[in-house]
């Protein structure tokens, strides 16, 4: 039990996601303000769900998810349960650059403007990533990863 999760959906409340959260993983999930670890079920997932300001401003973080669950094909399920878009970062490392996941799958790489607050970070101005942008062309970081500007991947929740 080494992952961490962060997940953002787009406009929906804390308490829609949990029992969506739970069929997505087929696991218990636990609140973090409540779980014990002492008592805590070995097949459970502990999370934290919060509202943020901007745009996807419903925060998922797991906590412990084990190796056996995939992320991508968890999300995907969770996006298709809440019928909403979901984003995770990719792996590129740069803040702007996320992946999208739609409600029927579909995955594609995306960019926000990323500001710092006090209530944390909010994400606004989604577009895509396009060899049509100058910053996604050539040598940028998006080129790094393995979801290349304009790939989509998709139904991965069917998969």
């Amino acid at each position: 039990m080494t992952e961490l999760w962060n997940w953002r959906i787009d406009q929906v409340r804390p308490t829609e996601v949990w029992p969506a959260l739970a069929e997505a993983l087929g696991r218990v999930v636990m609140p973090l303000a409540v779980a014990d670890p002492a008592r805590l079920p070995r097949y459970a997932v502990v999370c934290d769900i919060w509202r943020a300001p901007g745009e996807f401003a419903t925060i998922v973080d797991c906590y412990g998810v084990p190796d056996t669950l995939a992320e991508l094909p968890s999300v995907a399920a969770l996006a298709r349960l809440l019928e909403r878009n979901c984003v995770l970062r990719d792996d590129t490392l740069d803040e702007t650059r996320h992946l999208l996941v739609a409600p029927d799958g579909t995955i594609r790489p995306v960019h926000f403007d990323v500001r710092e607050t006090d209530d944390g970070e909010v994400l606004s101005n989604q577009r895509l990533c396009t060899e049509a942008n100058p910053g996604c062309r050539g040598w940028s970081r998006c080129h790094r990863s393995r979801w290349a500007p304009d790939s989509v991947l998709p139904a991965l929740a069917a998969a």
